[in-house]
């Protein structure tokens, strides 16, 4: 399976800008999350396999990503063949959490690069990834519990994002997981006020 580096992200993503250049597509604006979001933000130094979109945008307005737009995904398609990536290397995984909701004030906390004429990536901040990596900590737990570490959040923040997490899922089932993951990972005390 090949990884990601900060480097290999970055030329896969110069090559699906100018594969865009190429077919006359439109301009695109990804908004990327999990593992590619906290290498290219340099938030967590790691390897990853795939470029997670979580939604697009337009106009500074958040838009659904299901389905990717298909000249993105024969652009995206291209790269891999040059580069033997796995079919899949973007894919918009994440993008229910669009439906689902995204934290208060995500779009102003976004990091915008400017990939080339016709490509923008907007990764999520540091306080999103504790939110997110939050939840799929409870969720999945595996390398996300690991991520989560890594970006040494406060109590508060932590706090704040298992608030979160309970409103994405409102099942008593589900604080429950959380709680035990808060507690197996160091937070207890955030735990215990949930």
């Amino acid at each position: 399976m090949k990884v990601f580096t900060t480097d290999k992200l970055n030329h896969a993503l110069y090559l699906l800008n100018e594969q865009l250049e190429m077919g006359a597509c439109s301009d695109i604006e990804l908004v990327v999350c999990g593992g590619s979001a906290l290498i290219a933000t340099r938030l967590v130094s790691r390897t990853t396999q795939d470029v997670d979109v979580v939604a697009l945008m337009k106009n500074g307005t958040l838009v659904t990503a299901e389905p990717l737009p298909e000249f993105l995904v024969v652009a995206a398609r291209n790269v891999a063949e040059m580069l033997l990536l796995p079919d899949d290397w973007l894919n918009n995984g994440p993008a229910s959490q669009l439906t689902m909701g995204v934290p208060s004030g995500f779009v102003e906390r976004l990091q915008s690069v400017r990939v080339g004429s016709k490509l923008t990536v907007h990764y999520i901040s540091r306080e999103d990834q504790v939110y997110f990596k939050t939840f799929a900590s409870a969720d999945r737990g595996g390398y996300h519990i690991a991520d989560l570490q890594a970006l040494q959040p406060t109590d508060d923040e932590m706090y704040r994002a298992a608030l979160w997490c309970m409103e994405q899922d409102v099942s008593e089932g589900f604080r429950f997981v959380l709680r035990e993951m808060l507690t197996q990972t160091g937070w207890s005390h955030v735990s215990e006020r949930i």
